[in-house]
């Protein structure tokens, strides 16, 4: 079992940066791949980034490329999110995942955090 918990949103101006941190826990954590997820409202929840168990692999939807960048210490249980350059689009409700065979773009992780609410203003 692993239990996530997101920590780190807030309110910023367009073109400023915010840090989202995932704190897992569960003597398993380091063998799951991460993700991170967002869901604005009125719209579907969408994947943001992902990274394997050890970190040597990641992957970013197109509309974050360049911007954000996904890392983990599995020593400290931390998964982050650091956002620059952040748009008034990237206003979400920002979920932490954690999957046990791999790196997804998809819904199919197994375990979910309760979210963190970032909102970008213009």
């Amino acid at each position: 079992q692993v239990q996530l918990v997101e920590s780190g949103g807030g309110l910023v101006q367009a073109g400023g940066s915010l840090r989202l941190s995932c704190a897992a826990s569960g003597r398993t954590y380091s063998s799951y791949a991460m993700g991170w997820f967002r869901q604005a409202q009125g719209k579907e929840r969408e994947f943001v980034a992902a990274i394997s168990w050890g970190g040597g692999r990641t992957r970013y939807a197109d509309s974050v490329k360049g911007r954000f960048t996904i890392s983990r210490d599995n020593a400290r249980n931390m998964v982050y999110l650091q956002m620059n350059s952040l748009k008034p689009e990237d206003t979400a409700v920002y979920y932490c995942a954690g999957r046990r065979s791999g790196v997804s773009y998809g819904q199919d992780y197994d375990y979910w955090g309760q979210g963190t609410q970032v909102t970008v203003s213009s």
